[in-house]
């Protein structure tokens, strides 16, 4: 109030103005994150600076038996090996031949729909045969010079197959169809050996193809050669080998 006792007007237009200024300033200040929003900062910040803190003591050696909890294990339960036999061998390999076979084997029964009882099975095997001369079969008077010891006549047991090698990291199953029975079955007992028929099958196929494809004819060329040169080396000038059936 004014010394006449007037009402001091301008101080408090002077004050309103400074409190709308004051509002003005607030609403146009920066707002900081919420209350929520801080909170989970803190946490993630947390529990950045704890990842960040348990690396480094692994990497240091401070906590060396630190894992993941999650991580994948494997157990192998296998059974020692158990040395059956020992054989010396005299097999001479002069040739081997890679063959793959496709096997398309289907199972069903009579009058019964395929929905019901079926099994079929297209693999694809791949597998090895080597063909061999068994020097352990050469007997006596097989190996003939002459007098003057320029020449050697060598009488050989004709070349053998070798049983097939399937490769099964090289041969999988392209397609299998089963029943509504088989399937039930397998659910119930299962049946662990129920793919050696095909694997059989495949085998026996490649062998027939190893058997046409010329595979002891290579052998035998391929061990004259050899024969050839390790006598002449020898001193020999004249080679001759011969084969007769084991």
């Amino acid at each position: 109030m004014s010394p006449d006792g007037d009402v001091d007007r301008g101080g408090e237009a002077d004050r309103g103005h400074a409190t709308e200024r004051d509002r003005e300033a607030e609403r146009s200040a920066p707002r900081g994150p919420s209350g929520a929003a801080r909170g989970l900062l803190v946490v993630l910040g947390a529990a950045a600076v704890a990842v960040v803190v348990l690396l480094g003591a692994q990497a240091t050696g401070v906590f060396p038996d630190f894992r993941n909890p999650f991580a994948k294990e494997q157990t192998d339960r296998s059974q020692p090996p158990l040395l059956k036999s020992i054989q010396d061998l005299s097999r001479y390999v002069a040739a081997e031949g890679n063959f793959q076979v496709v096997v398309d084997l289907q199972n069903d029964r009579n009058n019964v729909p395929e929905f019901l009882l079926n099994e079929r099975t297209l693999f694809v095997g791949t597998g090895s045969v080597e063909a061999y001369v068994d020097f352990g079969k050469i007997g006596e008077g097989a190996v003939v010079t002459s007098a003057d010891g320029k020449s050697v006549e060598v009488k050989l047991p004709a070349p053998q197959l070798a049983q097939t090698n399937l490769d099964m990291e090289k041969s999988y199953v392209v397609a299998q169809q089963r029943g509504l029975l088989n399937r039930l079955n397998d659910l119930v007992k299962g049946d662990p050996n129920r793919q050696q028929q095909v694997y059989k099958l495949a085998e026996e196929r490649i062998t027939a193809a190893a058997r046409d494809s010329g595979l002891t004819v290579r052998a035998e060329e391929n061990t004259r050669k050899m024969l050839e040169g390790l006598l002449r080396s020898l001193g020999y000038q004249t080679v001759t080998v011969t084969y007769v059936a084991p």
